[in-house]
């Protein structure tokens, strides 16, 4: 009797749960006001499309397996043919932020781990930056057409550069139904699964890098996703004077994710990458090739309306100049000990969750714990970089669909290869304005 009371009893949450997960998410309920908060403006002969037909076309503007939280909205602006067919517009975001650092500051408007300073600075003690970092212009094209099928054109830039204020290409690519050609996030990234911060930098675990690929990428029924892509290579080398130099990269990167999609908007996915890093044997005269590879489970998933979970953990050999702490450094391949004049792949480990918890669906607060370590094979120098924490907590207001503002704080930890560590501390506030 007890076995079938705990089985009955199993069933009705299991059955009761499934019916919460299925309700949409206050982040969803966001995201439809946003849909509404366009001014349309139509070309071509006929009349005005239906309303459904519109709603769908606008919809594709926010679906991107690779859209992050703090990418810009659609445009405010939007020009439709009437017979739904063509859509574009030119949008973009103003992002302002501001940042107080006590106890010794990181000198830089993203809050790394990696840049904290090891030894106290009296100059540094404290302070203030403000940088419009983020703040970007994009445009886009989405069409169909009966020879090609499915299309669409999409190019963003934004002031990312020297000081955050030189105006650089994020984003320029093209696709046709399956396929990708051009400047686009890598297939190992997942920028959905990135918990909302207002830290330039984010997460200091996050895989964000951004290459030249051809990638494919297709949709199979009950919400499964597959892609494969090859993307140009950027390698972070250690270079030994006398021993070891820098080649010229000749093999792309092959990327591969699998995803299965739920609910509205939430997922999982298991990503993998595959490298071939080359370097310049100086003893022996010899070009090498080490291999490289990391793996990346992600999530984005909302088991009640009010409250959306994100979690990701990656690991491997090679991999860490695609993001993270480890861009920082020349963690891709390093000097090898025991072989003069060859390098490894040393292995690099990290992840973070988030929560969010939305008050109302224009009010939440969030907070993400995070970490990196490096993991070589040899005893690391006393000063080098071993392990790093982040921390942050923060409020977001949506004033309207396409006016936010939110503070937050961080918190961060640099651990050196001698057991030294550092805390860092910073205070943030932003306000976006999206067009």
């Amino acid at each position: 009797m007890t076995t079938r009371r705990l089985l009955i009893t199993f069933t009705g949450l299991a059955v009761a749960f499934s019916a919460l997960g299925q309700l949409k998410s206050m982040r969803d309920v966001a995201m439809d006001s946003a849909l509404t908060s366009h001014k349309l403006i139509y070309f071509g002969k006929g009349e005005e499309p239906p309303r459904d037909s519109v709603s769908n076309l606008i919809r594709q503007f926010y679906e991107n397996q690779f859209h992050h939280f703090s990418d810009p909205l659609a445009p405010y602006f939007l020009f439709l043919s009437k017979d739904s067919k063509l859509a574009m517009g030119m949008g973009g975001c103003v992002r302002m932020r501001a940042y107080y650092d006590w106890g010794g500051s990181i000198p830089s408007p993203g809050f790394a781990p990696y840049l904290i300073p090891m030894t106290k600075d009296p100059t540094r003690d404290r302070y203030f930056g403000t940088t419009p970092s983020g703040t970007a212009l994009f445009f886009r094209v989405i069409g169909t057409n009966k020879k090609i099928g499915n299309y669409q054109i999409y190019i963003e830039a934004n002031f990312n550069g020297y000081q955050a204020r030189d105006f650089r290409l994020k984003k320029a690519y093209a696709t046709i139904n399956d396929w990708t050609i051009g400047y686009a996030n890598s297939t190992f990234s997942d920028p959905q699964a990135l918990p909302p911060v207002i830290d330039a930098s984010g997460p200091n675990a996050k895989m964000s890098a951004t290459s030249v690929l051809v990638r494919w990428m297709h949709n199979l029924p009950k919400g499964f996703t597959i892609a494969a892509s090859v993307e140009t290579p950027d390698e972070s080398i250690e270079v030994i004077a006398d021993k070891t130099a820098k080649s010229s990269q000749y093999i792309p990167d092959v990327a591969v994710f699998a995803q299965w999609g739920f609910n509205t908007s939430d997922h999982i996915r298991l990503s993998a990458i595959c490298r071939s890093l080359t370097y310049r044997d100086l003893l022996t005269q010899k070009n090498r090739i080490t291999p490289g590879w990391g793996v990346q489970l992600s999530s984005l998933w909302s088991p009640i309306p009010q409250l959306t979970l994100y979690g990701t953990v990656n690991g491997g050999a090679g991999y860490a100049s695609m993001g993270g702490d480890w861009l920082m450094g020349n963690y891709d391949l390093v000097e090898d000990q025991k072989h003069p004049g060859h390098l490894y792949a040393p292995y690099v480990v990290g992840g973070y969750a988030g929560v969010q918890y939305n008050i109302t669906p224009s009010i939440f607060i969030s907070g993400t714990f995070g970490g990196t370590r490096y993991c070589p094979r040899f005893k690391l120098q006393p000063d080098a970089y071993k392990e790093g924490l982040y921390m942050a907590a923060n409020v977001y207001w949506y004033l309207t669909p396409r006016i936010s503002c939110g503070a937050e704080i961080d918190l961060g930890r640099r651990q050196n290869g001698n057991g030294d560590t550092r805390w860092a501390r910073r205070l943030n506030a932003f306000a976006q304005f999206s067009f």
